[in-house]
């Protein structure tokens, strides 16, 4: 099971930095934002992953905290670039 555990993390890690990638180059702002949210919700199936190896439940308040934080994040950033869409 751990190999199981590790090759899961090691393409969680490669998705992430593929997603880092797309955070840099762009193009657009819509692009960024929603590698942003991937990445959060990257970050949340890695926590859960390091839970389910642990077999605790004790990271489940940052996962949904974490999950918040990135859907708020993610429809704000939506709505600004929307909003400088508009008046340009």
């Amino acid at each position: 099971m751990n190999a199981v555990y590790a090759l899961t993390l090691a393409l969680l890690s490669a998705a992430g930095l593929l997603t880092m990638a797309r955070l840099v180059r762009g193009p657009t702002a819509l692009d960024r934002i929603l590698a942003l949210d991937v990445l959060s919700v990257l970050l949340v199936s890695g926590v859960a992953v390091h839970a389910a190896t642990q077999g605790t439940a004790a990271n489940a308040a940052s996962l949904v905290v974490i999950a918040l934080l990135g859907f708020v994040g993610t429809v704000t950033a939506a709505r600004l670039a929307g909003e400088r869409g508009r008046r340009e």
